[in-house]
């Protein structure tokens, strides 16, 4: 929608916009619902709902990207492929950064929805289910809730460092 502009980006924005008004975990959990529980309900529930971001930063670094020299000089000498040898190469950084953002969010929603009992369920493991388990027995063993909590948080700090040294690696303006 960022390369092609016009109605093209207006309309594929105005489902972007709508499908990210709707709250994320509502809008999860209605597809939970409506799927039943399983993995493949969630890969689906997480899947519909996590591209939104990804599109928004697609469309913005193209359009960044777009009005570029290099690319204005592609299109003088007659370039067809402009959008998958100039665009998309050069705003991958972006998109593995966000990618590697948005994992950690969608391992929590995935967490989330174990604990509350309608993702995950035996004998499938999940961190949620873990702890879901884990707080029957709060007072007598809190071990079994701090471990699951702990490697949720370990994963989600593991993510968010992976995706700053990328962004730090793959950012241009601070390379010398």
């Amino acid at each position: 929608s960022g390369y092609l502009g016009g109605m093209v980006d207006t309309v594929m924005m105005r489902i972007v916009d709508i499908i990210s008004t709707i709250p994320l975990t509502l809008y999860v959990i209605l597809i939970m619902v409506l799927l039943g529980a399983g993995i493949q309900s969630i890969i689906i529930a997480i899947g519909t709902t996590y591209w939104v971001d990804m599109a928004r930063v697609v469309r913005g670094q193209v359009l960044s990207l777009k009005n570029q020299e290099f690319v204005m000089a592609a299109k003088t000498i007659g370039s067809s492929t402009i959008l998958f040898e100039h665009l998309i190469p050069n705003s991958m950084g972006s998109i593995l950064v966000t990618v590697t953002m948005l994992i950690p969010s969608a391992i929590f929603m995935e967490a989330f929805l174990s604990y509350l009992g309608i993702g995950l369920q035996p004998p499938l493991a999940s961190l949620g289910t873990m702890c879901n388990d884990a707080t029957q027995n709060l007072r007598t063993c809190p071990y079994q809730l701090f471990i699951p909590a702990l490697v949720i948080c370990l994963i989600m700090f593991g993510f968010n460092f992976i995706g700053d040294g990328l962004r730090d690696a793959l950012d241009p303006k601070l390379k010398k």
